[in-house]
């Protein structure tokens, strides 16, 4: 894949696991086979209220200055292989305006990618992918077993050996672009049109793809699917936006978020964003993470008054790993969400994937339903609750909707 031409981008070049570089492409089928075998035997273990666990924060660093790409011991051997696979690197546009009028000197767009592109005749690349994250992850969280184990391996929807998966860092999230890097509360404010331009300049500009076989995204990323469908309407085959709902950022889900964005705001701590040490008061009210995950799974993990004080402690443990402006920029982000108007520019094929026991998307708002009609081809599918539903959680469990997605894909194909 060349560099970019544009004088106003610069491709960085990528870092690769040399693990991948050494291994050939029958072991690696092969082993990927066997490991991802064994995540589909594996079972989900480990609950996460917050959403989906990151990867390691204190990975060794990699002759490259790059954090090696690792997991958590208590992930499968699989989730290693796809991980060692991953082709890891940064896309800088420089002078990047903001739909605010603010503009940042170099915008970084971090990203990851597995496999390889597939030409055409005329040189287009015809079998890339774009996945997208959701709130509280990054695009590390494609790599977790829980997602990579039902997707990437061999025969699964979005085999690595015959896709290009693309997976960006939102800005604002990740590696990508962000206050915490030194402009804190400086940092331009953006929202989720702008998230859009961006990936579509990483696309374009620095990796050369005019055009996807596939967008998948997992709530954010849902919605950022959505979206995306409105800003260009003809740049993908087909959409599937996973725990989302087309209607404006508003109710019970805005009202969470604006409790959030003042608990920060009005920490002592906080000092308009200007602080030494992380505030601290806001993280001890982490009521969005109890919207996300199912009650029944709540109360599995805390059936005694004990129990509950324990998984109240985890939650704001994790919510104090964060960053303070990093986290109120990417609540605020979601200001600028309503694809309602603009649904009739949505011409590709759309999967809408929700589910029963999600209180953060409560399908009782029948948005999903108002928006098929309006769709040239919309779909929507509704997944009902089971002993094995996680709530808003499902997104990030591909256990629970790939095969929804393998049907709709199968089906495309035999157009």
């Amino acid at each position: 894949m060349p560099p970019s031409s544009a004088t106003t981008c610069k491709f960085h070049t990528c870092v690769k696991n040399v693990r991948a570089a050494s291994r050939s492409p029958t072991a690696r089928s092969t082993a990927r086979t066997a490991l991802t075998a064994a995540s589909l035997t594996r079972p989900s273990t480990n609950l996460v209220v917050g959403g989906c666990s990151d990867l390691n924060p204190a990975a060794p660093q990699s002759k490259h200055g790059r954090r090696g790409i690792t997991v958590y011991p208590s992930a499968t051997k699989g989730l290693f292989m796809h991980a060692s696979d991953a082709v890891e690197a940064d896309f800088i546009i420089e002078n990047f305006a903001f739909a605010s009028g603010e503009t940042l000197p170099r915008l970084k767009q971090h990203y990851l990618t597995l496999g390889s592109p597939q030409r055409d005749t005329g040189g287009h690349i015809t079998n890339a992918v774009l996945l997208l994250h959701n709130t509280t992850g990054s695009s590390k969280n494609w790599l977790l077993p829980e997602l990579a184990g039902q997707l990437f391996g061999p025969g699964q929807p979005l085999d690595a050996e015959t896709h290009f998966i693309v997976m960006p860092d939102a800005i604002g999230f990740g590696q990508s672009s962000k206050p915490s890097e030194g402009l804190r509360a400086r940092f331009p404010h953006y929202r989720y049109h702008d998230i859009v331009v961006a990936q579509h300049r990483l696309l374009t500009e620095g990796l050369g793809i005019d055009h996807l076989r596939l967008i998948l995204g997992l709530s954010m990323g849902g919605m950022l699917t959505w979206m995306w469908g409105e800003m260009h309407p003809t740049f993908m085959d087909a959409l599937v936006p996973i725990a989302s709902q087309p209607s404006a950022m508003s109710g019970r889900n805005w009202i969470q978020r604006r409790m959030q964005i003042e608990a920060i705001k009005s920490d002592p701590g906080y000092h308009n964003g200007d602080y030494t040490e992380q505030p601290s008061r806001y993280t001890l009210t982490p009521f969005g993470a109890l919207l996300i995950q199912s009650v029944e799974r709540i109360q599995e993990r805390a059936p005694t008054r004990e129990a509950a004080d324990a998984l109240y402690r985890e939650l704001v443990a994790r919510a104090q790993k964060g960053d303070a402006n990093d986290r109120l920029y990417q609540l605020e982000s979601s200001m600028d969400y309503d694809p309602a108007p603009d649904l009739e520019k949505i011409v590709a094929p759309l999967l809408a994937i929700n589910f029963a026991d999600d209180a953060l998307n409560p399908p009782e708002l029948g948005s999903v339903e108002r928006a098929m009609p309006r769709l040239q081809h919309g779909r929507a599918v509704l997944v009902p609750a089971s002993p094995q539903s996680r709530g808003h959680n499902s997104a990030s469990d591909a256990r629970q909707w790939v095969s929804h997605l393998a049907a709709f894909l199968r089906e495309r194909a035999q157009r």
